[in-house]
């Protein structure tokens, strides 16, 4: 008898299911609480005025090609000449995600014989890309300066002789916290190694203009740095910083990069305009810090304890248990969701709560006395 098409797909939704780990795509309902638009300017007056500029200029919503073909348009260099400016790097590459630059940096520039260290806790992107390079690589306790010297020093004791990756986030998607870039920075001058920062959630949320947490760090010949532009920025892409070799040797070598439609001319306009927005108008992260310290206070009455950032995780554990206090928040009107794993290691789902400019603090007492009532039921 014929076996019914995709029968082993079909088992391991079933599986998922029954863990309470099925995912499924819902519509958006009530008040953000989940999004990564953390300055509110998604859909802001302001990013919508120079998306109508940048039509007015006539400029195409599509490329037509890859870069090195006919899809390189000015818009593209711009936005790259005042990035690098913005950030403090010699040059900068944009990518149409986050995750294509991820999978770009890490399948083109480790190479055979390096070793890649990267937080255990790191985006997945950054392990898709892993895969696909020709380094080795091996995780380190999260946010252990110490543990990523150890790999070093034990790799290099037994016979590693290429270069050390130190790859991290600044501030950490699932949960809130940050890494120790200064000491990670000195491990890396005491190996040789490279730093590479994925600031994707810290990317105009923190540091002077909204460069990111490792603002202090810019300049140096041994970091790259990943700012997401689909966040805090409001719009979309990625910007790969670091010295120019690095876009030299991408640009020549990265098969993501080469072999991908270049993403559009109107978004790199756009995304050139936000990061103006978010130097020029300070007062937007000023009030988005604001609104996390009026959160975290009402959390810690509930005994939650605070993050430090925008990103709340609140760990309940149990998926069926996360789910339903998650259930029970969307239904009174917050766009609250559950994180199961293998989004976050087994054992550790959790409600991600985000903190945006898209609410205000009668928004934010409201959800927290809801999930109060959310956690006392479930």
């Amino acid at each position: 008898m014929m076996r019914q098409p995709f029968h082993t797909h079909r088992a391991d939704l079933a599986a998922l299911a029954a863990d309470d780990r099925r995912r499924a795509l819902v519509p958006r309902t009530g008040i953000d609480f989940a999004s990564n638009d953390y300055l509110a300017l998604a859909g802001s007056y302001a990013l919508g005025e120079a998306l109508a500029a940048g039509l007015e200029r006539g400029l195409p919503a599509g490329s037509g090609g890859s870069r090195l073909l006919r899809g390189n348009h000015a818009e593209h260099e711009a936005l790259e000449a005042h990035a690098a400016r913005h950030y403090g790097s010699e040059a900068a590459l944009f990518f149409p995600t986050g995750f294509a630059a991820n999978a770009a940096l890490f399948a083109t520039l480790p190479q055979r014989g390096d070793l890649v260290v990267h937080d255990e806790l790191i985006h997945a992107s950054a392990h898709d890309g892993m895969k696909l390079g020709r380094a080795g690589h091996v995780d380190a306790r999260h946010n252990d300066a110490q543990a990523f010297e150890d790999v070093i020093r034990r790799w290099r004791a037994g016979g590693g002789t290429g270069t050390p990756w130190i790859a991290v986030e600044s501030l950490y998607s699932m949960d809130g916290d940050r890494a120790p870039l200064a000491d990670l920075a000195a491990v890396a001058d005491r190996h040789d190694a490279i730093l590479v920062v994925d600031e994707a959630h810290a990317t105009g949320v923190y540091g002077p203009a909204g460069q990111g947490l490792a603002h202090g760090l810019a300049g140096r010949e041994n970091l790259v740095t990943l700012h997401t532009c689909g966040k805090a920025l409001g719009a979309e892409g990625a910007l790969l910083c670091g010295p120019a070799i690095v876009r030299d040797f991408i640009v020549n070598r990265g098969r993501p990069f080469i072999f991908s439609t270049a993403p559009s001319p109107l978004v790199a306009w756009l995304v050139r305009h936000a990061l103006e927005i978010v130097a020029n108008e300070p007062e937007r992260a000023a009030r988005l810090h604001a609104l996390v310290r009026r959160a975290e206070a009402r959390l810690a009455a509930l005994g939650i304890a605070a993050s430090g950032s925008q990103i709340l995780p609140i760990l309940i554990g149990d998926n069926a248990r996360t789910m339903r206090i998650a259930a029970a928040l969307q239904a009174a009107g917050f766009d609250v969701r559950g994180i199961r794993p293998p989004t976050v290691p087994h054992g550790t789902a959790r409600l991600r709560i985000a903190i945006t400019l898209n609410v205000g603090e009668p928004e934010v007492d409201a959800m927290v006395d809801a999930l109060a009532a959310a956690m006392a039921a479930a």
